[in-house]
């Protein structure tokens, strides 16, 4: 097991190697496993960056994002110009049917709602905006309602993560209450973990996913 220092060594080297971003606006703090991350950056989309490359480094128990975005000169936009961009990104994305993501932008933050049937379709949502000059934020209140229910929800997934081969699969147990999912038991990185709820929204018939799984 990492310790602390460890640890902090080893998402300060992560962040470094990502290039989406500058780590040196990043500080990191770890303590029994649990990271803060603070500081600041010049877009959402290196703060997004941050989070990920965090969550990729095993021995990660959780994660605190205290990291301000505070956009340079020449990236601030005003709401009505990240709107237009906005809505023009989400009708070029194959993946999403027409006017199924409504949008709303409040001091540089975007808002997306509406309905759609999978999972892949509101990260598509979220994807389409976030890396966009001037957006602060994205607050994401998309419903997935998907149109086919499957009867063997659960065994579907139950095979997804014995097919992807995650570590202590067996002691991943999948509760199923209509179209919720809550995934318990316990993984060894956070990577892992990740794996295991992507398993869950990649189902047909998963309307939300509740990730209870501990990193030991």
């Amino acid at each position: 097991m990492k310790t602390d220092t460890q640890l902090k060594y080893d998402i300060l080297s992560e962040l470094e190697w990502e290039p989406s971003l500058n780590a040196s606006q990043i500080g990191v703090e770890v303590k029994d496993g649990v990271v803060t991350l603070a500081g600041h950056v010049d877009s959402y989309g290196e703060k997004w960056h941050a989070e990920r490359a965090v969550e990729r480094v095993a021995g990660v128990r959780a994660l605190a994002v205290e990291i301000a975005v505070q956009l340079p000169g020449s990236s601030v936009r005003s709401d009505t110009e990240i709107a237009h961009v906005a809505e023009s990104a989400l009708k070029w994305q194959t993946f999403l049917p027409e006017g199924a993501i409504q949008l709303m932008v409040e001091s540089g933050w975007i808002t997306l709602s509406g309905h759609v049937d999978w999972e892949y379709q509101r990260q598509a949502a979220n994807t389409a905006v976030r890396h966009l000059l001037g957006v602060k934020g994205v607050n994401d209140e998309i419903v997935i309602k998907p149109k086919l229910s499957a009867n063997n929800v659960k065994a579907n997934i139950e095979s997804a993560l014995e097919r992807r081969a995650i570590s202590n699969g067996q002691k991943i147990t999948v509760v199923l209450d209509g179209g919720d999912v809550t995934l318990t038991g316990s993984v060894n990185s956070w990577s892992e973990r990740e794996q295991a709820w992507n398993s869950a929204w990649g189902t047909a018939g998963v309307e939300k996913v509740v990730n209870n799984i501990t990193v030991v």
